[in-house]
């Protein structure tokens, strides 16, 4: 049963995001959500009006990834980064970098996935090069955006976890 609860926001450092979320689902099941293409395209960037472009990962410790969604008038989005370090089902570490960037420098991302009582606890945690690049992203509708990829990865951890 999906749960109710929204992901919550806060800023740890003068450079970082932090961005935690509860899913009731076993860690496995979540990280295989965050590690496997056809799990990555049913829930990330799941906007109305956007469709996926391009969803390479090479889930390796210097392995890339790339992803590309379309979206109204020709609209395009992408970002991509490489894979610093990785804990199955327990840590991603991935530099992060939009194709036509929107903030300054390369952000670094670090997804840590903690299981409790068959429930995972994701928090992933963003570092900017500047206390301004990481205020301009704030004041973004990221928060947002990443809720609504929330509630379809919550839909789709369900979906999996019944079937």
């Amino acid at each position: 049963m999906p749960s109710t609860n929204t992901a919550q926001v806060s800023t740890p450092s003068d450079r970082e995001i932090r961005i935690e979320r509860a899913f009731s689902a076993p860690r496995r099941l979540v990280y295989d959500a965050y590690t496997k293409p056809e799990l990555v395209q049913r829930w990330l960037g799941n906007m109305p009006g956007w469709t996926w472009a391009k969803c390479e990962m090479e889930v390796r410790v210097g392995g890339r990834y790339h992803w590309i969604w379309k979206g109204p008038h020709d609209a395009a989005l992408g970002i991509s980064g490489t894979y610093r370090e990785i804990v199955p089902q327990q840590r991603l570490v991935n530099t992060e970098q939009f194709d036509e960037a929107w903030y300054a420098g390369e952000a670094l991302d670090t997804v840590v996935f903690t299981e409790s009582d068959g429930r995972t606890m994701v928090t992933t945690t963003i570092l900017y090069v500047s206390r301004e690049v990481r205020d301009g992203a704030l004041q973004s509708p990221m928060a947002e955006g990443m809720e609504q990829g929330y509630k379809a990865l919550e839909a789709l951890l369900d979906a999996e976890s019944k079937g």
